[in-house]
């Protein structure tokens, strides 16, 4: 678990933080983290956030949650082993079906966010196949998370 009094001040918005460590295997031939690490690490911190606000026993009961519809990544620095991250979510934005989540990959052998995008997520009925309205329960527990109405 992380100290949150601990965290750089680049991730102080950010109620969930995942710290990683870079494995050698996730560097490619040019030797630095691949691409597609990057997204992994959103995931990483998309599910973290579910841990953080409570979600997942919501989910759990009704059989209904996020599911990823678009992300994008702007990679701002390289990254190599060794290192260890600290991959930062919030929710920047609630629709009637729909969320958007920010994310940061802050290096903490460079001192630095190296990455930064957003994921675009639907609130989804995985027993029928399709997008709902977000309920109630799960609005007010993100703005619990965040500290804010969205």
């Amino acid at each position: 678990m992380i100290d949150r009094s601990e965290l750089p001040l680049e991730l102080a918005d950010f109620p969930a933080v995942a710290q990683v460590p870079v494995q050698w295997g996730d560097m490619d031939s040019f030797q630095h983290v691949n691409n597609i690490v990057y997204l992994r690490w959103f995931e990483t911190s998309r599910v973290r956030y579910l841990e953080v606000s409570g979600l997942n026993p919501v989910m759990e009961a009704t059989g209904c949650g996020p599911i990823l519809a678009s992300v994008h990544c702007n990679y701002r620095k390289q990254l190599r082993y060794p290192d260890s991250v600290l991959i930062g979510a919030r929710m920047v934005k609630l629709g009637g079906t729909s969320m958007k989540v920010e994310h940061v990959v802050y290096s903490t052998v460079q001192g630095q966010i190296v990455a930064d995008g957003e994921s675009g997520v639907v609130y989804f009925d995985y027993a029928n196949q399709r997008p709902i309205v977000i309920p109630e329960q799960v609005r007010k527990l993100i703005a619990q998370t965040e500290g804010r109405e969205l």
